[in-house]
């Protein structure tokens, strides 16, 4: 049975080396940091959660949530499985009507529609383990940048977030 660690969006930032928007995940210590490449669409929409900003129509994840919720369903919990070539998996779990329902998904979907419905960011342990042993193989090749942006990412406060802009 694989482990999983709870983990919380402590914020958007942007890879300073391909401008590609990163949500960074750490657990609840602070001690674990996990940084996930996701596409400009779907950072606005975690961007506009966190921000709590209303818009006039809803966006596909509040979407997603409404339906669930009509639906009868709720979301237990969405969980962080795999990383397969520099390529994170994800799932959306439900409960409906005490069964459990397993959706695949992309991480930044799963971590939209869990700032939608409070529901907890789960991160399996090896992919934890996969990331750390990828960031070692890159340095390998560039270590001086892969080093600093360790450094960047283990030294990250909430306030270094500030608004992120779109």
């Amino acid at each position: 049975m694989t482990e999983f660690i709870k983990m919380n969006v402590t914020g958007l930032t942007i890879d300073p080396f391909t401008n590609m928007p990163i949500v960074i995940l750490k657990d609840d210590s602070e001690n674990v940091a996990l940084p996930i490449w996701i596409g400009l669409i779907e950072a606005s929409s975690i961007a506009t959660e966190i921000e709590k900003i209303e818009l006039s129509r809803p966006m596909t994840h509040d979407l997603v949530k409404t339906l669930i919720e009509e639906l009868g369903a709720g979301v237990e919990s969405v969980e962080i499985t795999d990383l397969k070539d520099n390529t994170f998996f994800a799932r959306v779990v439900l409960d409906h009507n005490g069964l459990k329902k397993i959706i695949d998904c992309r991480p930044s979907d799963a971590i939209a529609i869990s700032l939608r419905t409070n529901a907890p960011i789960l991160v399996a342990k090896p992919v934890i383990e996969k990331s750390r042993s990828i960031e070692s193989f890159e340095q390998s090749d560039d270590q001086m940048k892969s080093q600093k942006w360790t450094e960047i990412l283990e030294n990250l406060e909430a306030d270094d977030f500030g608004k992120y802009k779109m």
